[in-house]
C-alpha cells in the first residue's frame, strides 16, 4: 500500500480534535444471507487451518472505525486477521488487498468482493488524482474500518520491511481513526511462497494498541515508529 501523490492536510494528534466532519458514507454493502455464511464458516476454517491464537495486548475489540496494520507473510494474511476479530467486527471491516491477485478467477474475486467486502487495489494503474489512500478512505466512509500492510509486498525472509508512505497518509488524512498494529506469527508456514495448499500449523495474532500522527511528527519517523509497534507484539 502506498501513495505517491497526495493533497498536503494538518496534521492532528486526537487531543487537537474537537469535531472531525468524516467523509461521506459509502454505498452499504448488501451482501446475501449466503455470503454471510460463506463468511462464517471462511472464518472458522482460517482459524481451524492456521491454529491461530489471538492476543490483544493493551487494547480490546471495539467496533469503532480503526486500521488495522500488519506485517505481511502470505495470501492468508488478510482473511485470518479479519478472521481473528469477532463477528460484529467483522462486519464493519474490510481488508485491503491487491486486484492483481484477488481478481484471478471467478472464486477469488466472488470471495474478495461478496464474502470478504474487500477494496481491491490495482497496483499498476496508481495515478495523481486517483491514490490508493483516497480510494480507501471513500469506501471506509465514517463507519468502516480498514485491514492494510504497509509492506507493500508479502516478506520472503518472514523479516518485516519498511513501511511504505500509505499508512502515513491514512494517518494524516483521517487523524481521527485509531491505528492498531498487527504481528501476524509463523502464518509464512502455514501457507508458504508459491503453494496453494495451506499446512496445518500453530500460528499467533496480536493486536497491540493504539496510535495516531502526532503533531509534526515526520513522515518516515512515523512509520519507523509504526513498523516498531509491529514488531514489539513479536516479543
Amino acid at each position: 500500500m502506498s501513495a505517491t501523490a497526495v493533497e498536503d492536510a494538518p496534521m492532528l494528534s486526537p487531543a487537537d480534535i474537537t469535531e472531525t466532519q468524516p467523509p461521506p458514507t459509502r454505498a452499504g454493502s448488501s451482501r446475501s444471507p449466503f455470503c454471510r455464511a460463506a463468511g462464517l464458516s471462511l472464518a472458522a476454517l482460517a482459524r481451524l487451518l492456521s491454529g491461530a491464537s489471538v492476543r490483544w495486548i493493551a487494547s480490546q475489540p471495539d467496533t469503532c472505525q480503526r486500521v488495522y496494520f500488519a506485517n505481511h507473510t502470505s495470501h492468508l494474511d488478510a482473511l485470518v486477521v479479519w478472521s481473528s476479530l469477532p463477528q460484529s467486527i467483522r462486519e464493519v471491516t474490510r481488508p485491503v488487498a491487491a486486484k492483481d491477485y484477488w481478481s484471478r478467477g471467478f472464486v477469488r474475486r466472488w470471495l474478495a468482493e461478496e464474502v470478504f467486502d474487500a477494496i481491491l487495489i490495482d497496483r499498476t494503474d496508481i495515478k495523481v488524482h486517483q491514490s490508493p489512500v483516497d480510494m480507501m478512505l471513500r469506501e471506509a466512509g465514517h463507519s468502516h474500518s480498514l485491514i492494510v500492510f504497509p509492506e507493500g509486498g508479502r516478506s520472503v525472509t518472514g523479516e518485516i520491511g519498511e513501511f511504505k508512505s500509505g499508512l502515513y497518509y491514512l494517518a494524516k488524512k483521517r487523524p481521527d481513526i485509531e491505528l492498531i498494529p498487527v504481528h501476524i506469527d509463523n502464518l509464512n508456514r502455514v501457507l508458504p511462497r508459491g503453494e496453494f495448499l495451506p499446512v496445518p500449523l500453530l500460528s499467533c495474532i496480536s493486536f497491540g494498541p493504539p496510535l495516531w500522527l502526532e503533531r509534526g511528527e515526520a513522515k518516515l519517523d512515523f512509520l519507523a515508529r509504526a513498523r516498531r509497534a509491529v514488531l514489539a507484539l513479536k516479543e
